[in-house]
Formats: structure tokens, C-alpha cells, sequence
């Protein structure tokens, strides 16, 4: 089922590029750097959308993995403050 949503995706998402493409035929001059490029400006617009995707995409994934390392140092402090309570406990029991 996820694999043809996948699929489907990247279809439509490919459809829309060639659409955006084929809509805007006029070459334009990049200049980023040292390097003068001349391209359509589909394909610019394409690039742009895509490499902000990619880095939209790389700044979530590093606040996931922060939050994934804060709960796992919560886990182990959940884990540390647990068992000196039934320490705690059972020290109480026996006195």
C-alpha cells in the first residue's frame, strides 16, 4: 500500500515538473559564484523547489533526532528516579 503511494507520488510529482517546465520555456543566466549557467526557467524553478524540499527535509530530520535523543534521556532518568524509589521502599520496609 506505501509503496504505491510512494510511486504515485513521484509520478504526480514528476508530472508537475514537466508541466512547470514545459509552461516556462524562456532561458535564463544564473551566475552562482565562478559559474555562469544559462537554463530554462522550468527547470530552475524545478531545482529551487527541490533542493528547498531536500533542505526543509534535513532540518526536520535534525530536530527529530533531538527529540528523540531528549527522550531517551528522559527514559533513563524516568528509569534512574524509579528504581531508587523502590529502592527506597523496600529500605523503608525492612527498618
Amino acid at each position: 500500500m506505501s509503496r504505491v503511494l510512494f510511486l504515485s507520488l513521484v509520478v504526480v510529482l514528476a508530472l508537475a515538473a514537466l508541466l512547470i517546465t514545459a509552461m516556462n520555456p524562456v532561458h535564463v543566466d544564473l551566475e552562482l559564484a565562478f559559474i555562469r549557467i544559462t537554463a530554462p526557467l522550468g527547470l530552475v524553478l524545478v531545482v529551487a523547489l527541490a533542493v528547498g524540499l531536500l533542505a526543509g527535509l534535513a532540518s526536520r530530520a535534525y530536530w527529530i533526532a533531538a527529540l528523540l535523543q531528549e527522550r531517551g534521556r528522559l527514559r533513563r532518568a524516568l528509569r534512574r528516579a524509579e528504581s531508587s524509589s523502590s529502592s527506597n521502599k523496600t529500605a523503608d520496609d525492612a527498618g
